[in-house]
């Protein structure tokens, strides 16, 4: 395969997936994390050493750290996946500021300076494929969940417009809105909480992490170059 994929976010449950499907196919890949270097350290075991090129931490949430982020992607990147996502759960009239900055800058300028400073590459190959993991709360909208909903929503919307600007480059850009999938961001819920939303999903089950890397594989493939600026849902019709 040959080309070189960012993850940023690669730890958590969606990210790992995501890595081993990727690495499967033959990609070499760009790791980001934060805090949980376990997985990535797991992922070692299983995954040929040569096709994990760079394993880079940072705190996304401080704009000195994506700065510094930027800074040490060195390799040629083909592809990026934005998968790292932070949920808040609460009324939004008792969320604070540093919150509301942490979270913009996570799931909104991060992304921004990241794409930024890998795009120019991408445009003079004439190649290059940019995908976002959102939610579907950055569609619809939760209640105790206004600021999430909100970065989620800014990251459609900046899949959509990203993506008329690059076509002509021959650069896709797209979305995947997951539904509710069984990871431990949904451990605050209660197993009541959690059947209740499970009873109201047509296909009767969460969606895994694998489902997400599943619709990750496809849109990197070269059967997915038509598809442009799509917010695609991966919900079980929910």
């Amino acid at each position: 395969m040959n080309k070189n994929i960012l993850i940023v976010g690669a730890s958590g449950d969606i990210g790992i997936a995501i890595a081993k499907q990727l690495a499967a196919e033959g990609y070499t890949l760009l790791l980001h994390y934060y805090k949980n270097r376990r997985p990535i350290d797991e992922l070692f075991k299983s995954v040929p050493t040569d096709q994990i090129i760079a394993v880079i931490q940072a705190d996304l949430t401080l704009p000195n750290e994506v700065k510094a982020f930027v800074a040490k992607v060195v390799f040629p990147v083909d592809s990026i996946v934005f998968v790292s996502g932070i949920a808040t759960n609460g009324l939004f009239q008792d969320a604070t500021e540093e919150t509301m900055d942490s979270m913009l800058t996570l799931h909104v300028k991060a992304p921004w300076m990241i794409t930024k400073h890998l795009l120019p590459p991408m445009i003079q190959r004439g190649y290059g494929k940019i995908l976002f993991i959102t939610s579907i709360w950055g569609t619809v909208g939760a209640s105790n969940e206004v600021i999430y909903s909100s970065v989620k929503g800014a990251q459609n919307s900046f899949v959509k417009a990203l993506a008329k600007e690059v076509a002509p480059c021959g650069i896709t850009v797209n979305g995947i809105s997951p539904g509710f999938i069984d990871t431990k961001m949904n451990d605050h819920l209660s197993e009541a909480e959690k059947e209740k939303i499970i009873s109201e999903i047509p296909a009767s089950r969460p969606g895994s992490s694998e489902d997400i890397a599943n619709m990750v594989q496809f849109l990197l493939s070269e059967n997915a170059t038509y598809v442009q600026g799509e917010v695609i849902n991966v919900t079980g019709g929910w």
